[in-house]
This record gives structure tokens, C-alpha cells and sequence, in this order.
């Protein structure tokens, strides 16, 4: 029997993606045994700052590339969201997982939504991208940094350390957290960072069987729309961690034909306290997706997106700074 050797995350989320597609896996390729090489990544070890500040980029996939590098493993299972735009030489990122749920969600033990939280209450989160979202529609409240894998943000939250919190909604739904949480809301309104609800399978690149077994995986509208989403921050240069927000979707008209079909790309850059927003949306028909991204992208840079970005960089966290390094 054939033995196959995933590289993961050993946090609870990233162990059930890994269990998902070693079921997949061996469902598919009854020959094939899978066993798991669960790793502590850098961005899981790193629970006092926030990795906005910490610099570099891949915090929770560079070990696990190491691994398949030095042998260890033949593929590793991504949260695409974490994986950047640079792939190490000798690798691959070959196959992307049909999309799910991408919404990010409000979580409050008091507030039935978003718009119900008074002026200064306190929402969790990390991310930049959602703190810029958050901002720009509530400038009235205050946003404080959240660490920590899922259980111990959603812990923080029924002690009662933040009025709400927002995360990603499919890790919610993948480990059945939701039922736990008196108040939960969909935030429509949110664009989600590049990639997000969906899996990236890397592998060794010089592995056809393990490439061969890995495209069985791969759903081949969200690889375009991912692509794009991909291109697109590639072009801007922005690391996993920017105020950034990207989002590609093909139109889905029974009636279009495949040769009518559309791709709409829309993205947002601007600082992290919701000022200085741009914004930008491009349709393109589907045989253009490959240059979509880049074309978003230039377009952005043309009103001064990357004079927003470096900007926005530079205060992200601001006042936490001296307390924190």
C-alpha cells in the first residue's frame, strides 16, 4: 500500500481540513494510506503581538514547507488565506478546493448585531482587513487586538474581555462552534481577504504521483477565481496580514454559456482605522481571468494605492507599538 504524508497545522481547524482531504484522499485512491505530520507553525507560537507587527510573511506555512523540502511530508493543507503569494522553489500550490462560505461574522454574548453595539464598545479582531471594514462603517467603536486559536477568542468573548468579535465563519461552521454563541450575524457588507473558505494543496513539485492524486482535489472555477484574487495582491505587493480586501466571482447564469460567462473582481485598500478607503470593482469576460488581477491591481495603483498601503503599514497598531515590542 502507498503512503502519503500531509504536513499540517495542529491547531483544531487546520487538523479537520487535513482529516477532510486525508478522507478525500483515501475514498478516492483506495491504495493509498494517509498519515499526518502535524506541525506548531511560527504564526501559531506567536500569541503576544499581533503578526501585522511581527514582519515577514508565510507565519503559518513556512514549516510545513520546510518539511516537504527535507523529505518529511509530500503535500501540506492550506487555509488558502494563509498562503502567500511566493511558492519556494522545488514547490507547488496545484490545487485549490471548491469555495465555501465566505463571510465574515459578527459574535456577540450581548448584541444582537453589528449595528446594536453602542458607540466605544469593544470588537476583537487582528486582522487589518476587518479592522478597516469594521471602521469605515462604526468609527465609534474600539477595536482591540484577538489572538489566539478559535476556542480561546471565543473564550475571551464569554468572559466578557470584548463586546463582540469577528471571525471567519467557516471555521466556525467546520468545527460546529456556532450553536455555542447567543448572537451571530453575517457581515454582508464585508469583503473577504484573498482566498478565504478555501484549501490550498502544495506539493513537492517534482512528485507526479502525489500531483496526479492532488488534482483530484482541485475545483477549477474557485482556482480561477483564486488566481485572480492571487495576481491581484501579488501586484500590490501586500503581505497575508495588510488592510486589504480582494474578491472574485464568476457570474452564474443558467443561461450564459460558458464562452459568455463573466468574472468580477472587486477589492478595498485603506488604513487600518477605516480612512483613506479605496475602493474598485472590474468585470471581465471568464477567458480574461488570467490578466484580471494584474488589471485590478494597476488600476488600483493608479489612484494611489500604494501610497494607502505603505501609509497604512506604517500606523497599523500604532498605539500598541511601544507596549509590544
Amino acid at each position: 500500500m502507498e503512503t502519503l504524508i500531509i504536513a499540517t497545522r495542529a491547531s483544531n481547524l487546520a487538523l479537520w481540513q487535513a482529516y477532510h482531504i486525508r478522507e478525500r484522499i483515501e475514498v478516492a485512491f483506495p491504495e493509498v494510506k494517509v498519515e499526518l505530520n502535524e506541525i506548531t507553525s511560527r504564526g501559531d507560537k506567536i500569541l503576544d503581538k499581533p503578526l501585522a507587527l511581527v514582519g515577514g510573511k508565510g507565519h503559518f506555512t513556512k514549516e510545513l514547507e520546510d518539511e516537504m523540502l527535507a523529505g518529511k511530508a509530500d503535500l501540506a493543507v492550506h487555509s488558502l488565506k494563509d498562503v502567500p503569494t511566493y511558492i519556494p522553489d522545488g514547490l507547488e500550490l496545484c490545487a485549490i478546493t471548491e469555495r465555501q462560505d465566505q463571510s465574515d461574522v459578527f459574535l456577540s454574548h450581548t448584541y444582537r448585531t453589528l449595528d446594536e453595539l453602542p458607540a466605544g464598545a469593544v470588537v476583537g479582531t487582528t486582522s487589518l482587513r476587518r479592522r478597516m471594514q469594521l471602521l469605515e462603517k462604526r468609527p465609534d467603536l474600539k477595536v482591540k487586538d484577538l489572538r489566539g486559536n478559535v476556542n480561546t477568542r471565543l473564550r475571551k468573548l464569554k468572559e466578557g474581555q470584548y463586546d463582540a468579535i469577528i471571525l471567519a465563519y467557516i471555521g466556525l461552521k467546520r468545527l460546529d462552534l456556532l450553536k455555542d454563541i447567543p448572537y451571530v450575524e453575517k457581515l454582508g457588507f464585508f469583503i473577504p481577504p484573498m482566498g478565504q473558505a478555501a484549501l490550498g494543496i502544495e506539493i513537492v513539485s517534482s512528485n507526479e504521483r502525489v500531483r496526479e492524486i492532488a488534482m483530484t482535489l482541485n475545483h477549477e472555477e474557485t482556482f480561477i477565481c483564486t488566481k485572480v484574487e492571487r495576481d491581484f495582491i501579488s501586484v500590490i505587493g501586500a503581505g497575508c496580514s495588510a488592510p486589504v480586501a480582494v474578491n472574485a466571482v464568476i457570474s452564474e447564469s443558467d443561461e450564459e454559456s460558458e464562452s459568455e460567462k463573466k468574472i468580477e473582481a472587486r477589492a478595498m485598500i485603506g488604513y487600518p482605522d477605516g480612512t483613506h478607503i479605496l475602493h474598485k470593482n472590474l468585470t471581465a469576460p471568464l477567458e480574461d481571468a488570467d490578466i484580471l488581477g494584474d488589471q485590478l491591481a494597476q488600476a488600483m495603483i493608479e489612484e494611489g494605492a500604494l501610497e494607502i498601503l505603505k501609509e497604512a503599514e506604517e500606523v497599523a497598531f500604532k498605539d500598541e507599538m511601544p507596549e509590544r515590542l
